[in-house]
């Protein structure tokens, strides 16, 4: 069974920055791509970032210039650093990996962290 876990969310100012990471355990083979949603309250959940084999990025236009998303291949792991944050960028977030765990690639998700940004 694969599981993601989330970290790093918390309270932080406007303008100031965090760091989320989100780790994968279980029977991995490879992953493909590696993704950050959010979801405010009484909204849906929406696209952040993501990063697929071979770097190539991609991100939301609300973010662009001040988030930046990462992989560390080896440790299984995706990152996303926020930075200049915004009240608006309050949300829970989530990672997602879409892992080949057995004959086919499979989507997965994390629990969610907690983002508020206070103004």
């Amino acid at each position: 069974q694969v599981q993601l876990v989330e970290s790093g969310g918390g309270l932080v100012q406007a303008g100031g920055s965090l760091r989320l990471s989100c780790a994968a355990s279980g029977r991995i083979f490879s992953i493909h791509s590696m993704g950050w949603y959010r979801q405010a309250p009484g909204k849906e959940r929406a696209l952040v970032a993501f990063i697929i084999s071979g770097e190539r990025t991609d991100y939301a236009d609300s973010v662009k210039g001040r988030f930046i998303i990462s992989r560390d291949n080896a440790k299984k792991m995706v990152y996303l650093q926020m930075n200049s944050l915004k009240p608006e960028d309050t949300a829970v977030y989530f990672c997602t990996m879409r892992v080949m765990a057995g004959t086919t690639y499979a989507d997965y998700w994390g629990q969610g962290t907690q983002v508020t940004v206070s103004s």
